[in-house]
């Protein structure tokens, strides 16, 4: 199963993405590589066009999710321009960035020998990249047998949830995007009464968290304790918010680390068999 889970290390209490720091790498790369065997007036033209296609194929990725997703992103239009979502049709923006530099390229043979070489470091480079960090075949991650409990003191397992699409979100009051995503996780609460959306409070006790939903108005299901954070360490947790995504049948298929927009719940979701809300 192709695990769609997002790259991170991890810097303190700061989880950094290392997708856009890859990216940037193989276009720097590329852009070095076209221009070592390019003559000398070519090599400007080269790292302009690498970095504008860049540009373009990055806006074209987003715009692509976007409207894909434009429902949710209609119900909240500025999240449009929040890209730590991670929402992107890559796919499209490749596409977009290779015919960009075709079309710089028609009447210059020289500059086209030079984007061909760039335009194949990089895509080296990323594919190096991408086998460094999932490797060729992730094994299967299930739901384990973590004993947490609710807000009411009562023990509660992970692993008892098997059965129905699970999404389990590691989450502390003090963390502000855990924080700004919480109405987006009511919302789905509320949209999917048949699947486990759990908040799974990281380290805080139930006085604490009571509190703070409280404060915040929120009505939220299945919000439960983990004390001693044996989740996160089980999931080799980086950062908060980690959000996780299981089957039915009590397999990960994808895991984001980050602040959840309601466009990317909503596709996370459906890969796990949920269908889109009326």
């Amino acid at each position: 199963m192709m695990l769609a889970i997002d790259p991170t290390v991890s810097l303190g209490p700061v989880a950094l993405n290392v997708m856009p720091v890859l990216l940037a790498l193989a276009v720097w790369l590329g852009v070095k590589g076209g221009q070592a065997l390019a003559p000398i007036e070519v090599r400007p033209a080269v790292d302009q066009t690498l970095w504008r296609a860049l540009i373009v194929g990055a806006i074209v990725a987003r715009l692509g999710y976007v409207w894909m997703w434009r429902q949710a992103y209609a119900e909240q239009p500025w999240s449009i321009l929040d890209i730590r979502d991670g929402g992107w049709a890559p796919a499209a923006g490749l596409a977009t960035a290779c015919l960009y530099g075709m079309a710089k390229a028609r009447a210059w043979p020289e500059l086209a020998k030079a984007l061909v070489r760039g335009y194949a470091v990089a895509l080296v480079v990323v594919a190096g990249g991408l086998v460094a960090l999932w490797g060729p075949s992730p094994k299967e991650v299930r739901l384990p047998d973590v004993q947490v409990q609710d807000l009411n003191g009562q023990p509660q397992s992970l692993a008892s949830l098997t059965g129905r699409p699970v999404v389990i979100n590691l989450w502390a009051t003090w963390c502000p995007p855990c924080r700004r995503e919480m109405p987006v996780l009511q919302a789905a609460q509320q949209a999917h009464p048949d699947v486990h959306i759990v908040l799974l409070n990281q380290g805080e006790s139930a006085a604490a968290v009571q509190a703070y939903l409280r404060s915040q108005g929120l009505v939220l299901r299945q919000v439960w304790l983990d004390p001693a954070q044996r989740a996160g360490a089980t999931f080799d947790q980086v950062g908060l918010p980690t959000t996780l995504f299981f089957d039915a049948q009590g397999r990960l298929v994808s895991r984001r680390v980050g602040e959840l927009s309601a466009a990317v719940l909503r596709d996370r979701l459906q890969a796990i068999g949920v269908p889109a809300s009326p």
